[in-house]
């Protein structure tokens, strides 16, 4: 859900090479690793909801709501930009919860 790169610049620089190994291939969590198309991808890259949101505007939510839950989930940071994307996106989403377990 995060790109590692994102990751890394959110916190994953000071981690070991274990937890990092970990982010990279969690399973623990649903919305942790996502299926997408190859063309998706790469439009994506490594930007945040500040700069990119899923072409399907009726998937904004879901993806702030699993966004907010990887980073809480690996207590990764966010940026002002991130945050207020984040905010705007969470103001038109009064029903969508963030659910997370902290990663182990």
């Amino acid at each position: 859900m995060v790109p590692l790169a994102e990751a890394w610049d959110s916190g994953a620089s000071s981690w070991n090479a274990q937890r990092r190994e970990g982010y990279a291939n969690d399973q623990g969590q649903e919305a942790s690793l996502v299926a997408v198309t190859a063309r998706s991808n790469r439009s994506k890259a490594d930007q945040d909801p500040a700069q990119w949101l899923p072409p399907a505007t009726d998937a904004h939510c879901r993806y702030a709501a699993e966004w907010v839950a990887t980073k809480l989930r690996w207590s990764l940071t966010a940026d002002e930009a991130e945050l207020a994307a984040l905010r705007e996106l969470g103001d038109s989403c009064p029903l969508q919860n963030v659910e997370y377990e902290p990663a182990p």
